[in-house]
């Protein structure tokens, strides 16, 4: 297999594997969860190095889900404090134990393979590099860590979809038919360590943060249903990767900080053009609704002044600028909108209802 493939391999399993907890931390308001999580480790990983002096140790993957749910916990207590909110929780926790992390690798790991540079930025371009060959099995080391944590986010959250789902959305109802949202908030938050030092030596924490954020953010406009949004997290996160690789090849920049400029980008896409979310179908929207009140307050303001004696002036296109303030391109959309409908017919420039128009606006003038 080349080494080409093999990195594909990786950053697809890295965003997936990143991308299906991320949909919780979204749907919970924890994204930068993800942030001090990833930062916030590195003591864990940095201790359990000086017990094993193995960098290769599973104790260090232990020991990052330890530090992980440690931030958690401490967030949780600052928070209930009720002095501090949620994001000010964070912003005090994750600096405080990253730069512990950052403190212990200067005073006694000088000498070791263990720095803050690849800690943040990673390089997949490296990873097929280090291997892992049992018997005739000779694959990435990264690929084979990132695929268990990956089939351990796929079970977990297949296991406890119901729990997860209903302590996401009610935590009142998940206490009170004996769930226990808090325990399963921090087995998510350890799960989300063990994934954020998985992919630790081969992306880096910035583009972890990346793949958790982006690819679920762009999920949640795009539907309300939470398998559908699951599937689509992993399938936008899997675009990012292969698409940052590909761009990372043709500029030859960072890998990592190619996929995680494509998941922006891929976020970017989705906010513009979201269906029913998207910036330009919130535009197109607002523009309809403004035609349909507009052409409203026409039609109400012709059945008002129907058989009047100052009909003849009131009911004018070029009235309409004068008595309802209207400049007069918007004027005229209104009448060319109701026109199109066959509320009201136009004759020598007096406006006037329609059967179908007048009724109308009796219904319109119901519900304002």
């Amino acid at each position: 297999m080349s080494a080409s493939i093999e990195i594909q391999l990786i950053a697809v399993t890295v965003a997936v594997a990143c991308a299906l907890p991320g949909v919780y931390l979204v749907l919970r308001q924890l994204a930068m969860m993800s942030d001090a999580i990833s930062h916030a480790i590195l003591p864990g990983i940095v201790i359990a190095f000086f017990l094993t002096e193995d960098l290769g140790s599973p104790l260090l993957i232990v020991g990052a889900a330890l530090a992980g749910v440690l931030t958690v916990a401490l967030v949780e207590v600052l928070r209930k404090t009720g002095l501090l909110k949620e994001d000010a929780a964070i912003g005090i926790v994750f600096p405080a134990l990253f730069s512990v992390g950052v403190i212990l690798i200067a005073r006694y790991a000088g000498d070791v393979h263990l720095d803050v540079d690849a800690v943040l930025l990673g390089e997949l371009a490296f990873a097929p590099f280090d291997r892992l060959v049992v018997g005739i099995l000779d694959i990435p080391k990264s690929l084979a860590v990132m695929g268990v944590i990956l089939i351990l986010n796929v079970v977990f959250i297949t296991l406890f979809y119901k729990e997860l789902k209903l302590a996401t959305f009610d935590k009142a109802l998940a206490a009170s038919l004996g769930f226990a949202p808090a325990v399963i908030h921090y087995a998510l938050m350890g799960l989300v360590s063990v994934t954020a030092v998985g992919a630790f030596d081969a992306v880096g924490s910035i583009l972890v943060v990346a793949l958790m954020v982006a690819p679920p953010a762009a999920a949640y406009m795009l539907t309300d249903r939470l398998r559908t949004m699951l599937v689509l997290s992993a399938a936008l996160g899997i675009v990012s990767a292969l698409s940052g690789y590909w761009m990372a090849r043709m500029l030859d920049a960072s890998i990592a900080g190619s996929m995680a400029t494509m998941a922006g980008v891929v976020f970017g896409i989705v906010l513009a053009f979201a269906p029913d979310r998207g910036l330009v179908s919130m535009a197109r929207r607002q523009s309809r609704q403004r035609r349909a009140f507009a052409r409203d307050m026409l039609l109400i303001h012709l059945y008002h002044h129907e058989g009047l004696p100052e009909a003849r002036r009131e009911c004018r296109e070029g009235h309409l600028q004068e008595h309802l303030q209207w400049d007069p391109e918007f004027a005229s959309t209104a009448v060319k909108t109701a026109l199109k409908q066959d509320l009201m017919i136009s004759q020598e420039g007096f406006l006037s209802l329609t059967e179908s128009g007048r009724q109308h606006a009796q219904h319109a003038l119901v519900h304002i």
